[in-house]
């Protein structure tokens, strides 16, 4: 957690970011309806993932984020994703956000969730997004989008800013996963490679929960190496 004073940020151990740095994967759920996502929830859970965010930009995400509180907060920590600005933080954090993730680096949002005692993931590319979001108050930078980056950049990025924790989201599957955590990422944000559309629209949740497992057992492992 991090708060701020008339001198600036003053950074304290935040206890989620250490929890994510050893499950090391957030679940991105984007498009789904409140049965489907609550559904895939149980699946993730099952296989073994905890962070589950549920992005802005679906129908009804507020509700979602309630429900999956209600029903996983003992087993998950569920956030609210693809938050642009500060109307949409104030929402998520009301409907039970326990934490906020970006496409963007928006100061405002940063600030309003430190104020009220949240971890923020701000989306950032460039070394410039990266520090300024970092000095405002995220306890992590969300490297976006890593699809295009590719690990050559988080591996580049992170040599004069090793002491900023990143969540490399975009691009990562089953056969790259252990290949981006052992290049420095603490965490990875994962959207359809994990929670399959296919799966999830057929109601294939075995599926889902055994997909779950093989990243989380993947995870872990480069952890080790």
């Amino acid at each position: 957690m991090t708060t701020t004073t008339d001198k600036g940020v003053i950074r304290m151990p935040s206890e989620l970011l250490g929890q994510l740095s050893r499950e090391k994967i957030v679940a991105i759920a984007r498009g789904f309806t409140l049965e489907e996502t609550l559904s895939a929830a149980k699946a993730l859970a099952d296989g073994g993932v905890v962070f589950l965010e549920a992005t802005l930009n679906t129908d009804g995400a507020l509700n979602i984020i309630s429900k999956l509180r209600e029903q996983f907060g003992d087993r998950m920590r569920i956030g609210a994703g693809t938050v642009l600005d500060i109307g949409q933080a104030k929402e998520a954090i009301a409907a039970g956000a326990q934490y906020l993730i970006s496409p963007n680096v928006d100061e405002e949002v940063i600030y309003h969730a430190v104020e009220q005692g949240l971890d923020v993931w701000p989306g950032a590319m460039t070394p410039t997004e990266i520090v300024n979001a970092y000095k405002a108050g995220a306890s992590a930078i969300k490297l976006f989008p890593m699809g295009t980056l590719g690990i050559g950049y988080l591996k580049e990025v992170r040599a004069p800013l090793n002491h900023i924790p990143f969540i490399a989201t975009g691009g990562v599957n089953l056969q790259n996963i252990a290949d981006v955590l052992d290049a420095g990422a603490i965490a990875v944000g994962m959207g359809g490679k994990l929670l399959d559309p296919a799966l999830v629209k057929a109601g294939k949740f075995d599926e889902l929960r055994d997909l779950a497992r093989s990243y989380v057992d993947r995870a872990h492992g480069a952890s080790l190496a």
